[in-house]
């Protein structure tokens, strides 16, 4: 090799894949910490030269995170280690200077390798070892074994974590509707793109099963497959009992295989350091072209179906390594669903057949989908083809997420002419940006169509719809779900083509709703005679609401605010109810805000269109509500109180805004409510510190009309209903309409002037005059809200 290249070219010198099946005769069940390790020996044993002096001057390593640490939300039932890259470091006699966990996500790999290759370059490492492990298929099996293996570790050292980096990944329309997890995503943007395309459900399955194949192919002769099953056209495409519907269009087999114990590592290098290592020449393998792009959030993006950020990663890594498409001749396309694979290929002209093949693995679906980890496996594969092809250029993409991030290597045997070229990333990234998708709509009332849609079917046998659709007068995107129980509804969604077909859509307290008609006949909102977690009295005019949850200081979960929800419904339809009291079962809390336990619990989480409690969001508040606050208001419950017209305060109450102290943030109105109430820099402090306030001091800032002796805050919020009630309800509720009318209205003076309904429809109402006929008379009103 010619001895012109520039000593900081970065070189892969070194690959390793190592793979444990529970089905082989020495399975031992290694914690990801020792898979990865393993790989990393057979890297380095892969180099040609001592394995323990290249691993003593490995001054940088670099791991994947695994399924247990990817999300906020991840468990680790067997334990992990605190710090993973030092786990693997010390089992192999390195002690790198510095230690990174990179972010979550498929593209890692590749987007470790990019990075470093450009460190190495511009001096800032030397010896980079990236490794990655999962080790999903021993959790499995052990997580019901009574003698389970412990894998926690904890290992001293700096550890450079990156976090999660989630951001615009995660969706709470898709999440309420029950589209959160990968299949569910995924099959959205397939169905997008068949519509697009014209294809049936069948014609679909059979044009996945056909790119899928020879994936399946390419698995089976691989020793580090975690399966070698092979499947034709047809069993990748029929629906059978092992074969079972996931989420439509996908069958499972069409699907990344994620219980898997599998591990890969890469040694990166200069090509001085692989001199002074004594790397044989033709070890090394060059970085010729790369590019790393993130896709805008799913719902805000023009056409699902379609992943212009991946396409433009291709384009880019092609256009540094300055080849063409015809000049790569193999190709490893990230594979966790068909659709992975096809929106990138369908626009860079790449067949599903072409004769070059789309993976050196066999895929996610068959090779394994070892979660963030399977492009580090495409790399070893593409390392090992570079140099038994010599001079040949192989493409590597790699996808994370739901079609968000994707990075792409380009790798040959041929030296680069530059150590690290540059690459236009973050101009692409910004024109990427800068596209308009479609605006959102979180609560659609009105006709619209179906844009794409998926049927999630369970192991229980049931069933749940999913549609993204678009309103026809505005083209909103909205998400939704039909009813389980309305038949035709579910038929359009399994029977035919459901894109395009005509839908109602409207919000309800469990998420958004579509029919085939509009409106269902509900009826007025009534009061029930019992319960669960609501107590109801009735007092003339008055109406008495008591949050019944003692045992959980009030704290409200998503049944107790559909009660709510629907008592408030009931109070606001009543004529012959005028004030109504908001207060909280015992002497300990008014409501301690949200039931953070239940949220921990993992059960399904709504919350009604009117917000936390029935009242936050609620816009018709054109009758008063008094909260009678008897201990502590604590997030959701200080919400609530700054939502109601008035506040009584027990002595002992307490007041504050305290989502910041577990991680939260007052998304109920508290961060919108506090400051347009109370001086800001005062309401700054509040929500920055989540501080308390006691009564005495919120009735000073303006936050509490009157502050009740201790155990009486409800005695006085009566008291304080009773003055109201002897007003005239009609014009108290139009004082409060007037007022809804002109509260954005910044200035005084066309606020005044501006013309409420409210003044004309006050003029013709049965208590105006009497009201002036009583002072006439010099009597006491008789007031029929009329």
């Amino acid at each position: 090799m010619a001895p012109t290249i520039d000593p900081r070219t970065p070189v892969l010198i070194g690959a390793g894949q190592f793979c444990e099946r529970i089905s082989d005769a020495g399975y031992v069940g290694h914690s990801p910490a020792e898979l990865a390790a393993a790989a990393a020996r057979r890297a380095l044993a892969d180099t040609g030269a001592d394995p323990s002096l290249v691993a003593a001057a490995i001054d940088t390593i670099a791991t994947t995170r695994q399924f247990e640490n990817s999300t906020p939300m991840a468990r680790a039932p067997l334990g992990l280690s605190n710090n993973l890259p030092r786990s693997v470091a010390a089992r192999i006699g390195a002690d790198p200077a510095r230690a990174v966990l990179e972010v979550s996500g498929g593209q890692s790999p590749q987007h470790l390798v990019n990075e470093f290759a450009r460190a190495i370059a511009e001096g800032h490492a030397d010896v980079v070892l990236l490794a990655g492990a999962e080790a999903i298929s021993t959790l499995r099996h052990f997580q019901q074994s009574d003698s389970k293996p412990n894998f926690n570790e904890v290992v001293e050292g700096q550890l450079e974590d990156r976090g999660f980096g989630l951001g615009g990944l995660m969706s709470r329309q898709l999440a309420v509707h029950g589209a959160a997890n990968a299949p569910s995503m995924y099959a959205l943007l397939e169905n997008a793109r068949r519509a697009r395309l014209g294809l049936s459900l069948e014609q679909s399955r059979h044009e996945m099963g056909r790119l899928f194949a020879p994936f399946s192919a390419v698995a089976a002769s691989n020793s580090n497959s975690a399966s070698h099953a092979q499947h034709s056209v047809e069993a990748l495409a029929t629906e059978t009992a092992e074969n079972r519907q996931i989420a439509s269009p996908y069958l499972r087999y069409l699907v990344a295989r994620d219980q898997v114990n599998q591990s890969a590592a890469l040694i990166l290098t200069s090509v001085e350091s692989a001199r002074q290592l004594g790397i044989p020449e033709e070890k090394w393998i060059f970085l010729h072209g790369h590019a790393d792009l993130v896709e805008k959030p799913l719902l805000e993006r023009t056409d699902l179906g379609a992943y212009p950020a991946g396409v433009a990663s291709v384009r880019e890594a092609l256009r540094v390594a300055d080849v063409s498409l015809e000049d790569i001749s193999a190709f490893d396309f990230y594979s966790c669903f068909p659709i992975a694979v096809s929106a990138v290929c369908d626009e860079i002209g790449l067949a599903p057949n072409d004769p070059r093949g789309l993976t050196l693995t066999g895929g996610l679906p068959f090779f394994g989908g070892p979660g963030n980890n399977y492009s580090m496996h495409a790399i070893a594969e593409a390392v090992g083809y570079a140099r038994s092809h010599p001079g040949r250029f192989v493409l590597v993409g790699a996808n994370g997420g739901v079609l968000s991030k994707y990075s792409t290597g380009v790798y040959s045997s041929q030296p680069t002419p530059v150590p690290y070229a540059s690459d236009r990333s973050s101009t692409i990234q910004t024109m990427l940006d800068n596209t308009k998708g479609p605006k959102l709509v979180t609560r659609p009332e009105g006709w619209g169509v179906i844009e794409s849609y998926t049927v999630v079917h369970n192991k229980d046998g049931s069933t749940r719809g999913v549609v993204v659709g678009r309103m026809e007068q505005t083209s909103e995107r909205f998400v939704a779900n039909p009813d389980p129980q309305d038949a035709a509804m579910m038929k359009v969604l399994n029977v035919g083509e459901p894109v395009g077909t005509r839908v109602y859509a409207s919000p309800t307290a469990r998420g958004n709703r579509i029919a085939l008609a509009s409106g269902d006949g509900t009826k007025a909102p009534i009061f029930r005679s019992e319960y669960e977690f609501v107590q109801v009295r009735r007092d003339g005019h008055v109406l008495e609401i008591t949050i019944n949850r003692p045992d959980a200081r009030n704290a409200l979960h998503p049944p107790a605010h559909d009660e709510l929800d629907e008592v408030l419904n009931a109070y606001f339809s009543d004529p012959d109810l005028w004030v109504a009291i908001l207060t909280g079962a015992g002497d300990k809390a008014f409501c301690a805000g949200n039931d953070l336990i239940y949220t921990a619990s993992g059960k399904p989480m709504w919350m009604p269109g009117n917000g936390f409690g029935g009242v936050t969001s609620r816009r018709a508040m054109t009758k008063p509500v008094i909260a009678a606050v008897n201990g502590f208001a604590m997030g959701g419950g200080f919400e609530i109180a700054l939502a109601c017209h008035l506040v009584v305060a027990d002595a002992s109450a307490r007041f504050a805004l305290s989502e910041v102290k577990v991680g939260l943030i007052a998304g109920a109105g508290g961060l919108v409510r506090l400051p347009r109430t109370i001086p800001q820099k005062k309401a700054n402090e509040l929500i920055l510190t989540g501080r308390q306030l006691s009564a005495e001091e919120a009735f000073s800032l303006g936050l509490v009309n009157r502050v009740a002796e201790a155990g009486q805050a409800l005695a006085v919020a009566r008291e304080l209903a009773a003055e109201i009630v002897q007003s005239s309800p009609t014009s108290i509720r139009l004082s409060l309409h007037l007022m809804n009318d002109t509260q954005g209205i910044a200035d005084t003076l066309d606020a005044v002037a501006f013309p409420s309904v409210a003044l004309d429809d006050l003029m013709g109402t049965q208590d105006c005059w009497e009201g002036l006929a009583a002072f006439a008379q010099k009597r006491q009103p008789h007031w029929t809200n009329r």
